[in-house]
C-alpha cells in the first residue's frame, strides 16, 4: 500500500501558504477546506493554497509537494484517524463517525493518487470554472541519477545589477494591482 507523505525541498512553503505542512507529514489533497468558499474571491495564500497545495494531515498546514511512500494498514488507519478528528476540531463535523467517513473517502482519493513508483514527487494544480473545481496531478520526474534536493538554485551572477533590496516573497502570492 502507498500513501503520501508532505515533503519540503526548501523553505518556499512558509512564504507561500499561511501555515506550511510540517515535512513529513502525511498528506492529502484537502481541497474539501474550501468547499465553503468562493474560489473566485481567494486572496493571497489562500488562493496560493486552493491553487497548489496539499493538506497535511496532522499539521493542517500546506505543501507543494508530496511524495508517495510505503505504508501498512495501521499508518492507514492512523491517517483516517487523524484526519476524523481534525475534521472534527478544526472543521465543525457533527461527529467522530461522520467525520471518519469523509475522512476515508479522502484517504482513498489520496490512494488512487499513488500509482507511480515510492519516492515520485507529485503537484496539484486547481482551478474553479462555471462552479466546478478541477484538480490535475501531476509527477515530478528527476533525472537520472539525480536525488532529491532543493527545489531552486540561486547562483550569483557577475556584472548583474544591484539586487532589488525591496523584493518581500511574503507578497509574492498577491494580485497584481492595476491602476
Amino acid at each position: 500500500m502507498k500513501l503520501l507523505r508532505t515533503i519540503a525541498l526548501d523553505p518556499s512553503d512558509t512564504f507561500v501558504f499561511d501555515v506550511a505542512a510540517e515535512p513529513g507529514d502525511w498528506a492529502v489533497p484537502g481541497a474539501f477546506r474550501f468547499c465553503d468558499r468562493d474560489p473566485a474571491r481567494l486572496t493571497g495564500k489562500d488562493r496560493s493554497a486552493f491553487r497548489s497545495g496539499f493538506l497535511g494531515v496532522q499539521s493542517w498546514g500546506w505543501s507543494t509537494l508530496v511524495q508517495i511512500v510505503g505504508a501498512t494498514e495501521d499508518d492507514r488507519r492512523t491517517v483516517v484517524e487523524l484526519l476524523a478528528a481534525q475534521l472534527v476540531d478544526r472543521f465543525g463535523a457533527t461527529d467522530l463517525a461522520t467525520a471518519r467517513l469523509a475522512a476515508e473517502e479522502e484517504v482513498a482519493f489520496a490512494e488512487q493518487l499513488c500509482t507511480h513508483p515510492v519516492g515520485s514527487l507529485i503537484a496539484v494544480h486547481r482551478a474553479a470554472t462555471d462552479g466546478e473545481v478541477r484538480e490535475s496531478f501531476r509527477r515530478l520526474k528527476l533525472r537520472e541519477g539525480q536525488g532529491h534536493s532543493k527545489a531552486f538554485s540561486f547562483m550569483e551572477v557577475e556584472d548583474d545589477p544591484e539586487p532589488d533590496s525591496n523584493l518581500n516573497l511574503a507578497n509574492m502570492s498577491q494580485e497584481p494591482r492595476h491602476r
